[in-house]
C-alpha cells in the first residue's frame, strides 16, 4: 500500500523571454527545472537550499534578460509525497494524469486541483497551491486508499 507524506520543497519562479530561458544553465544543489511556460520555470529543490538556487538564478537569467523576475514562492505551494510500489496506481485514483517517468514531471488535474507531479525517488511529489493541501491529502487518504505515513 502506498504512504502518503509531506514533502519540504522550495519553489523558486523564474519569469523572463523564452529566448533567454532556452540559454538559462540549470540551477544545481539538485534543482528540478521545471518549464511550465514558454516564459517560466518553477525550479522545484530541496528546502534547504531555496536560497541558494534563488540566487543562482537570478544571477543567471539577469545575464539574459535585464526584466527578468526570479521569486522564491514556496509559501505559495505543498508538496505531497505518495511513495511506495503501488504509488502510481494509487495516483491513478487522484488523477487522469499518466505519472512522469524518471526526472520528468506533468501538470493538471489532480483531486480537482491545478498540480504539478514529478517522479522522485521512491514515488510521486504533488505540488499544489498551499490552500488546496488538505483537500488533496484527504482525497489521497478517502479516495485513493493511501496511509499516512509516521514518523
Amino acid at each position: 500500500m502506498a504512504e502518503l507524506r509531506d514533502r519540504a520543497l522550495g519553489v523558486i519562479v523564474c519569469a523572463a523571454d523564452a529566448s533567454a530561458l532556452d540559454r538559462l544553465v540549470p540551477a544545481g544543489h539538485g534543482a528540478r527545472m521545471l518549464r511550465v511556460a514558454p516564459d517560466e520555470i518553477m525550479a522545484v529543490v530541496d528546502a534547504a537550499f531555496t536560497q541558494d538556487v534563488r540566487r543562482e538564478l537570478a544571477d543567471r537569467v539577469a545575464a539574459l534578460d535585464g526584466d527578468a523576475l526570479v521569486l522564491d514562492v514556496s509559501d505559495g505551494w505543498a508538496a505531497i509525497a505518495i511513495t511506495g510500489e503501488d504509488a502510481d496506481r494509487t495516483f491513478s485514483y487522484l488523477s487522469a494524469l499518466d505519472p512522469p517517468e524518471d526526472d520528468g514531471f506533468a501538470q493538471g488535474d489532480v483531486a480537482r486541483v491545478a498540480a504539478k507531479v514529478l517522479r522522485v525517488p521512491g514515488g510521486l511529489a504533488i505540488l499544489v497551491p498551499a490552500y488546496w493541501r488538505e483537500h488533496v491529502r484527504a482525497r489521497a487518504v478517502d479516495d485513493a486508499g493511501t496511509t499516512e505515513a509516521r514518523g
